[in-house]
């Protein structure tokens, strides 16, 4: 323990923000700054033994606002030695701990003298910075008389607030300081008993006790407690003994009890536990009082409802051995083991699973099934074949392990509905499983049951949820699993849609095979390829492309329009949408592969018009007049004179009855004028392509996305520069090289086509060429816009424009052969919903055309173009000019025409139905 000590008339300064050192207290710091370090160097590095520095404890400005602008000298100012008024500058702007803000001190006028005891320097490296660490030992109060700077740190002037020997001596004498060192040495006593019975330490801090004097102990003692910043100043302030020893007792004495009471929850928390085993043996004592006197109620005990519930559940005899092991297990345990509740759940899963119920089919009906999916959808004739033969084996073989169908197509187009289709046509229940942004393979297996809140994979809990083992299973968005360090999930479904592996199908968490044969699997998709070949081989794809706007019409009245109105509590009576509203609406506001925004417009115009039914006073008031209504369920209720308060209609009542009670002058009717007012202007229009062809280096293309066909605009234009090419619109690779394709096979070609001179040797002879696709945000890709890029660049060399009612697809290559592209049937919708008249076509795509409805194809003309030079004649008006002066062998347009339908005609009588074209 640090004698007393001599103190300087002043010493550097090292400030300790929100915190107190107390004499006899030891604190290691690490000071980084550079007014610490630079106060640490020079008065103890340099100074060695000899150095001596003050801590000054100090407020942050937000702790010094509640308290007050000054700062009070403590409770130590009745011991005679009140500090002088000095100016310590509480409120004065300086910097703290190196901060490059400007920060408000507030100074306490008491501090600490405090000498090093360790001291050692280091180097950050790389910045060079020097940094020191020092473990301090408090020595004595002094009082600040005046604060002022040196250099980059604070000094202070400063007197020492300790007693000298004679007035010590003379206190140690006072009665009333005896009593209070007596309760102190007896309270600390108490609590370093308790401290080593907890910690089970030796008697090495009895000795403190012992050697060290007792005004000296109370800030030691102090000093290991944790206690808040005011009650350290308070202890800092604490000049006079006599005050200073009642406020340690009272401290070191409320640190006692907080242990005391600590113990007390302690024993509390292990009685409770001794309580609970005592508990468990008065229950097993129950339980055989009530086996001896056979009075055992079967009913109230939950684990033997839960064994009758396993028995009657038909699960194999192989799983019913396991579930009886898993039962016996469970019926050891108490409900307040860990494990008990997590075991009850498992069996309580074995139990609800469907092992043998299954769904009564109904008879196959085929003509049933049909005219169900005929009502339900419209178009889409290929794909109800190809379910209606799935339905006919299942009738014919109802054990037939059918492949699993897997529905590609846009948004909108039907795919989730069809598989509805299916499982009413089947007469089976029906369950959805999204599988959109899945990534862990534990949704698809489930977790195992030593994690905590684990839980069956969502196959099994659809199948417990419909409670048959034979339901129709719809995969949604199988396309858009992923796949990260948690699995794959669409590994996992290799084992469930394969027929051989899938009646053994083992869940993680079940840890049991579940037979997974009955079920019918149907899959959905927006693209084929994202799903993992595997994956990919093990369903059978129908492809349902985009509707025509013959089609949309269709099933908009048919389908959207009736549905929108019974939505909306609207009847035909309120709203009335003609059909030439409904193709604007298609034509103007719509254009999409499938049916979604058709029906979001037409809701639309129905809350449009539930607005103006709403705001029209009830014609009849169902209170004041309810003799008036012609409902005859209120007529046999008041013609017994019972008072009637609420009437509830049964679901046999017409619509018509309950919305009676509204009546308008005349059906609001769906005009230009409306359409406009509650859709705006329209958003698309046939002048499009006109408008945007109108200048030479412009050409439309077709191309295909997830979401169906679209048209592609291809610009292109020159500059001067060194004949370098330029490409923009967030294109891929090979869309690149195709453009790189088609400027080598024009510019080999230049003189053919008159694009240059017999003195031109370089068609890009100090001119650039830049291509951009507009829609730069949407990536794009593929080799299929080979001859659109050859077309805009012959017609900017020859500023010729490019015919605004023709569109074309096709790969080309280096020699100028055009190549089959796939996704005809949805880039031919696309033309025609965008008002093209003519489509360029591949010659070896001719029997993709099978595919296209007649419909559509009557409204077109399909070119066929075996080499470039085909597509060119047909693309700009009065063909070509390189046809001024040669005549390669090419066909014309009218026996383009009769060669088309004579293919056509041809796979017509292959496929046994009506011609296309």
């Amino acid at each position: 323990m640090a004698e007393s000590v001599e103190l300087p008339g002043r010493l550097g300064i090292l400030p300790f923000k929100n915190k107190v050192l107390l004499p006899g207290a030891i604190i290691r710091i690490r000071c980084t700054s550079p007014s610490s370090v630079k106060l640490v160097e020079q008065e103890l590095w340099q100074r060695e033994e000899k150095g001596l520095i003050g801590i000054l404890p100090v407020r942050d400005a937000a702790e010094a606002a509640s308290v007050g602008p000054v700062l009070s000298q403590g409770v130590g100012s009745e011991s005679g030695e009140r500090g002088s008024r000095v100016q310590v500058g509480t409120s004065d702007s300086h910097r703290l701990d190196g901060k490059n803000q400007q920060e408000v001190i507030h100074w306490h006028t008491r501090g600490v003298a405090a000498r090093a005891l360790h001291l050692s320097r280091g180097v950050e490296k790389p910045s060079g910075r020097v940094t020191y660490v020092v473990v301090l030992e408090g020595l004595c109060r002094f009082s600040v008389q005046e604060l002022s700077t040196r250099g980059t740190y604070y000094t202070a002037r400063i007197s020492p607030l300790e007693m000298t020997k004679s007035e010590m001596e003379q206190v140690e004498q006072d009665p009333e300081f005896i009593t209070l060192s007596r309760q102190f040495k007896a309270t600390a006593t108490e609590l370093i008993s308790v401290l080593e019975q907890k910690q089970k330490t030796g008697g090495r801090t009895k000795v403190l006790l012992e050697t060290v004097p007792v005004h000296k102990l109370a800030d030691i003692f102090v000093a290991s407690f944790e206690i808040s910043f005011e009650e350290q100043l308070c202890m800092l302030d604490s000049v006079d003994l006599k005050v200073r020893l009642s406020k340690a007792t009272e401290l070191v004495d409320r640190h006692l009890q907080s242990i005391h009471v600590a113990e007390k929850i302690t024993q509390k928390v292990e009685g409770q536990l001794s309580k609970s085993q005592k508990e468990f043996l008065l229950r097993q004592q129950m339980r055989a009082i009530k086996e001896e006197l056979g009075d055992n109620d079967d009913d109230e005990d939950d684990v033997v409802a839960l064994e009758r519930k396993m028995q009657s559940s038909g699960m194999p005899s192989n799983i019913w051995k396991h579930a009886q092991r898993e039962l016996r297990r469970l019926k050891k345990m108490q409900p307040q083991q860990p494990g008990y509740n997590s075991s009850r759940v498992y069996l309580e899963l074995l139990a609800d699973l469907p092992w043998q119920k299954a769904s009564e089919e109904y008879e196959l009906d085929l003509r049933v099934a049909k005219e169900r999916l005929d009502s339900d959808h419209y178009g889409l004739t290929k794909v109800k074949q190809r379910i209606i033969e799935y339905l006919a084996v299942r009738k014919l073989k109802p054990d037939a392990r059918g492949p699993v169908l897997c529905f590609v197509g846009p948004p909108g187009v039907g795919k989730t509905s069809l598989a509805s289709s299916i499982a009413a046509a089947l007469g089976r229940k029906f369950i959805r499983i999204s599988l959109g942004g899945v990534k862990d393979e534990a949704d698809i297996r489930g977790h195992r049951r030593t994690y905590i809140g684990s839980m069956p994979g969502r196959l099994i809990d659809g199948v417990k949820r419909v409670a048959v083992c034979n339901p129709v299973m719809l995969l949604d968005e199988i396309d858009k699993t992923g796949s990260d360090v948690r699995g794959d999930p669409a590994s996992a479904l290799l084992e469930v849609l394969d027929p051989e592996q899938n009646k053994t199908f083992n869940d993680h968490y079940l840890n049991v095979p579940f037979d997974l044969s009955k079920v019918i699997f149907v899959a959905t998709a927006n693209r084929v390829q994202p799903i993992p070949p595997p994956l990919l081989d093990r369903m059978e794809v129908i492809e349902l492309p985009g509707y025509t706007p013959e089609e949309k019409l269709k099933i908009a009245m048919h389908h959207l329009i009736p549905r929108v109105l019974d939505q909306h509590g609207l009847t035909s009576e309120f709203l009335k949408i003609p059909e030439a509203m409904v193709k604007l609406v298609i034509q103007g506001y719509t254009r999409e592969a499938g049916v979604r925004n058709l029906e979001r417009n037409l809701a639309a115009l129905a809350r449009a018009a539930a607005v103006r039914v709403a705001e029209q006073e009830p014609a009849v008031s169902p209170i004041k007049d309810v003799d008036s209504l012609a409902s005859p369920l209120l007529e046999n209720r008041l013609a017994d004179g019972a008072e009637v308060e609420m009437e509830v209609i049964p679901m046999g009542v017409n619509n018509h009855e309950i919305s009676s009670t509204f009546k308008i002058a005349s059906p609001l009717t769906v005009d230009e004028d409306m359409l406009e007012k509650v859709l705006g202007p329209p958003r698309f229009d046939d002048k499009e392509a006109a408008e945007r062809v109108a200048t030479p280096g412009v050409s439309v293309g077709l191309v295909w996305t997830s979401v169906g066909g679209e048209v592609q605009f291809v610009e292109a234009t020159a500059m001067g520069g060194k004949g370098e090419l330029h490409l923009t619109g967030q294109l891929g690779d090979v869309i690149k090289e195709s453009a790189q394709i088609a400027l080598t096979w024009v510019r080999a070609r230049a003189r053919d086509l008159l694009l240059a001179t017999a003195d031109e040797t370089n068609l890009l002879e100090g001119r650039d060429v830049h291509i951009h696709f507009p829609a730069g945000a949407v990536p794009k890709d593929g080799p299929s816009a080979g001859v659109t890029l050859v077309t805009a660049l012959v017609s900017l060399f020859s500023q010729k424009r490019v015919r605004a009612d023709t569109a074309m697809t096709g790969e080309m290559t280096l020699r100028g052969l055009v190549l089959p592209v796939g996704g005809i049937k949805d880039k031919v919708l696309a033309a025609h919903r965008c008002g093209i008249k003519r489509v360029i076509l591949p010659e070896r795509n001719l029997k993709d055309l099978i595919e296209v409805p007649s419909a559509v194809l009557s409204g077109l003309e399909i070119i066929v173009a075996k080499r470039m030079e085909d597509v060119l004649e047909q693309a700009f008006d009065g063909g070509c000019p390189w046809r001024q002066h040669s005549n390669p062998p090419i066909c014309s347009t009218a026996a383009l025409g009769a060669k088309t339908e004579e293919i056509v005609n041809h796979l017509n009588q292959s496929w046994r139905r009506k011609p296309v074209i």
